[in-house]
């Protein structure tokens, strides 16, 4: 593979090798689309519902296909799949869009304009790239508004926290390997995630503002450990050198008290081994998380110590990467926290939902073929803790999940309560850094590469489960094998999200809508509205020619449009709305692959002007709720 491929299609590397059984062997490998979109979750659900709620539920799905009346959700006008390719984005004929900080543009306004290659300083100031997940923050007339229910009229203001996933050397550098340390350093600041101000003027476009709030965050910024494996040993290098930096940075959340949480996904693709002081193999547990002696042909390891493997100074570096960073959007001043009870893997995102008694719980997927799925569960009220003091996201206990045949499912816990993993561990600290290994022990079910997740107005979960080629045998939680394409399981927490069990179904398979107009493949980021709109993106190889693109599903009934699709060889990812749902945020990740070739996308096309990872801002043209 050459480098481009490796960025691109590292997910699908295995290195889980614990004989765990997967979800493949759980269902039936042959579902219609009726029996998948209908599922049988609704009867389930009644037991941990409220009782209007389990009813209305029940009642939605039981009446899909009935010929009952039902309140229609999605009333816009598809993308056809023939206007769904090229070079250019298509959307709904019901919609516009705008495009907003593409790659290179200065975080405020009067910083360094883009140019192409840039130069690390001006890399440091500006937009990174491989856009990916993001939240925006809204201001209101006093400030920074608080909570998570806002105030729907101040939606023309606001901070933009968005995620840079990854930046191909070619795009970035415009060479394939980087020759000094100085292309070094512009790669690593293209990465790690932007913090900006933007407002909606008079006449409805949105742009950058001057902000005291606006920075750049990547590899080589100041961040602090948090939690119980804060100060261990694993964290420590010979070097002694202080913690710096995050990268690959996927999908991310806000939390209740509005911060935002950025996820490292897949970051042993930037470490490599030069091999120069003596000969370097990889132990046991970095195989578990993926490191080679190349990583994903980056090529920092050669001229910049701390990703160089075999540099004994900086043994146990790469132990600081594969957290979830919480990252103040209000306040620059603030040192990024890695959140150590949340677990080391390649996380993909970060969902955060208060569950029983006040209690914190987050949902998270680690984003590789035959990984798991895990949530954290604080240790009391969020609201109490951080009165005392306390980050809910530092004490609390986390979970993997394992998944029945039978549609129920248990939470792991992964502590050193767990005997068979306190006869593997010296300690909690030892464990989380090596999640990933404790999860195969506890008999957790691997699955096909789990992504994104959201929480529906019910509070069903939702996972997208982008593919997994490699699977050989199907089972009730990845009923396809080969999946290809894909699909999204769905399930609901008994206790309100605190509880130790759950009842899970299929939601949708992405193979059963091959060869019709609403086909997609390859789900990714995923969004669920509070009226339960479910928006879908993706990432991968759509069928007849499409580009990546948006859907909108009506969880209640099934129903499937396309709003939008984007360039090609790009990805769409990305999900944020203002508090009035009537502007929407989506980005383009590596689009053309970085080839002007390709497409020159935002720029008009010419076949020479390198393409911009950037934000898509989606308005209906009528002014409705997004989605609708």
């Amino acid at each position: 593979m050459n480098q481009n491929d490796d960025a691109l299609d590292n997910d699908n590397v295995i290195t889980n090798k614990s004989g765990n059984r997967p979800f493949a062997d759980v269902l039936q490998a042959h579902l219609t689309r009726r029996e998948v979109l209908i599922g049988g979750l609704a009867a389930g659900a009644a037991g941990f519902l409220p009782t209007a709620a389990s009813a209305r539920f029940g009642e939605d799905w039981q009446n899909y296909g009935s010929g009952r009346r039902h309140n229609r959700l999605i009333g816009f006008e598809p993308v056809p799949v023939a206007e769904g390719t090229g070079p250019e984005p298509a959307i709904s004929a019901d919609y516009q869009y705008d495009v907003l900080i593409p790659w290179g543009e200065p975080i405020e306004p009067d910083g360094p304009a883009f140019s192409w290659p840039p130069t690390a300083e001006d890399q440091a100031k500006q937009i990174g790239i491989g856009h990916d997940g993001m939240w925006f923050f809204p201001i209101d007339s006093k400030g920074p508004a608080s909570g998570l229910l806002r105030n729907l009229r101040e939606s023309t203001r606001g901070v933009l926290a968005i995620n840079h996933e990854f930046g191909i050397n070619t795009h970035v550098l415009g060479k394939d390997m980087p020759e000094s340390l100085e292309d070094v350093r512009v790669s690593q600041h293209a990465h790690g995630v932007s913090v900006v101000e933007i407002a909606r003027d008079k006449k409805g476009h949105w742009q950058t503002v001057k902000s005291d709030v606006a920075r750049r965050i990547h590899v080589n910024t100041p961040m602090a450990f948090s939690g119980p494996v804060a100060g261990h040993a694993l964290l420590q290098t010979p070097n002694g050198n202080i913690p710096l930096g995050t990268v690959n940075n996927c999908s991310s959340g806000p939390t209740p008290w509005n911060t935002y949480l950025t996820c490292e996904e897949n970051f042993n693709g930037y470490f490599g081994a030069t091999n120069q002081e003596s000969e370097w193999e990889p132990t046991e547990e970095q195989q578990r998380y993926g490191f080679s002696s190349n990583g994903f042909g980056y090529g920092w390891h050669l001229f910049d110590r701390r990703f160089d493997l075999s540099d004994k100074d900086y043994r146990n570096e790469e132990n600081r990467f594969g957290w979830v960073v919480e990252i103040d959007p209000f306040d620059a001043s603030q040192t990024p926290v890695k959140r150590t009870a949340l677990g080391r893997f390649k996380h993909e995102g970060a969902t955060s939902v208060i569950g029983k008694d006040g209690r914190t719980v987050v949902y998270m997927g680690d984003d590789q073929s035959f990984d798991y799925i895990y949530k954290f569960v604080s240790a009391d009220d969020w609201k109490r803790m951080r009165k005392q003091g306390k980050s809910p996201l530092d004490e609390g206990t986390l979970y993997v999940a394992k998944f029945n045949a039978d549609g129920t499912g248990e939470w792991l816990e992964l502590s050193m309560n767990n005997p068979v993993l306190a006869a593997n561990f010296n300690d909690i600290g030892e464990l989380l850094t090596y999640t990933r290994v404790a999860a195969d022990l506890a008999g957790a079910t691997p699955m096909d590469r789990p992504e994104w997740t959201t929480i529906d107005p019910n509070g069903m979960v939702y996972c997208t489960l982008t593919n997994n080629s490699a699977r050989t045998e199907p089972n009730a939680a990845n009923p396809l094998a080969p999946n290809r394409d894909g699909h999204i399981i769905r399930w609901m927490d008994s206790d309100k999200h605190t509880g130790l069990t759950f009842t899970w179904d299929i939601f949708l398979i992405a193979q059963t809508t091959h060869g019709t107009e609403d086909t997609f493949s390859d789900p990714d980021g995923i969004w669920a509205d509070p009226d339960g709109r479910l928006f879908i993106e993706t990432d991968g190889g759509q069928k007849d020619g499409l580009n990546n693109q948006l859907l909108v599903a009506d969880t209640k009934t099934g129903e499937l449009r396309r709003l939008f699709t984007g360039v090609t060889d790009d990805e769409i990812t990305g999900l944020t709305v203002t508090p009035d749902r009537r502007t929407l945020f989506v980005n383009t990740q590596h689009p053309g692959n970085g080839d002007p070739s390709v497409t020159n996308f935002p720029a008009p096309i010419d076949g020479v002007t390198v393409p911009r990872d950037c934000t898509f801002v989606i308005t209906r043209k009528n002014g409705g709720v997004v989605g609708s």
